[in-house]
């Protein structure tokens, strides 16, 4: 398990870019401030890259960053499933120490921000249209859309990488879903993602901080999961693994 601690520091660097940029835009006299969503799915895109390169320097040769992702190499016999379990685990704790990171980074804004939505955008996802069933579907979908072309850059069949390729492909994909699927609600796509930073929007002393929106909280997990067994599946049923 000697993953661990890259996959823990990978997820906090993703974090750091990811929460980082939607603090950007939306905090109050940032200088980024009203910038927009191609910029925070930037932001998203280039933090799963910085954040495989981390992660992988640190020691975690898989890179996942990603619960869902983890839990979809588990059932293809990357992992055993103790070791997934404990994967995943510190890559929510990454999450956690990327939100907190976030946090500190913008701390004289969150005062002068009163809208108490936005800052809890920046931790974790909400949906545009609060509709669980369709909201569960959206995150199911677009986790798929992660799991099967990450399947498929790396598959033999797609003819190989030159080293270093792969990170790239994955924040280019990161940054696609955020473009074409990410509208309905923020596509999470990753349990980490979510439920890490708004672990740590509940627990630090946010100025004028709301609720943490717990009742929403089990869609970006479940989804996620839900999405990562039908995308092997899936890249499974068709050969890409």
């Amino acid at each position: 398990m000697t993953n661990l601690f890259g996959e823990f520091f990978g997820t906090m660097v993703l974090m750091m870019f990811g929460c980082g940029a939607v603090a950007n835009c939306v905090l109050k006299q940032s200088k980024a401030e009203g910038a927009g969503w191609l910029a925070i799915t930037a932001g998203w895109g280039f933090g799963v890259i910085m954040g495989v390169f981390c992660a992988i320097s640190a020691g975690a040769p898989q890179a996942d960053l990603n619960p869902a992702v983890t839990l979809a190499k588990a059932l293809g016999g990357v992992y055993s499933f103790p070791h997934a379990i404990a994967t995943m685990a510190a890559e929510l704790v990454g999450g956690i120490a990327g939100g907190a990171i976030a946090w500190l980074a913008f701390l004289p804004h969150w005062q002068l921000t009163e809208d108490t939505g936005l800052k809890l955008g920046i931790f974790c996802t909400a949906p545009a249209v609060r509709n669980a069933p369709a909201n569960l579907l959206c995150e199911i979908i677009a986790t798929m859309a992660l799991i099967v072309p990450m399947f498929a850059i790396f598959s033999k069949t797609a003819g190989g990488l030159a080293p270093g390729v792969g990170p790239y492909l994955v924040g280019i994909l990161i940054w696609g879903i955020g473009i074409s699927l990410g509208g309905p609600t923020g596509y999470a796509i990753n349990p980490a993602r979510d439920l890490g930073p708004r672990i740590a929007h509940a627990i630090l002393p946010i100025a004028g901080k709301g609720s943490s929106d717990w009742g929403y909280a089990w869609i970006p997990v479940v989804g996620p999961l839900i999405g990562g067994v039908l995308g092997f599946l899936v890249a499974k049923g068709i050969g890409i693994v």
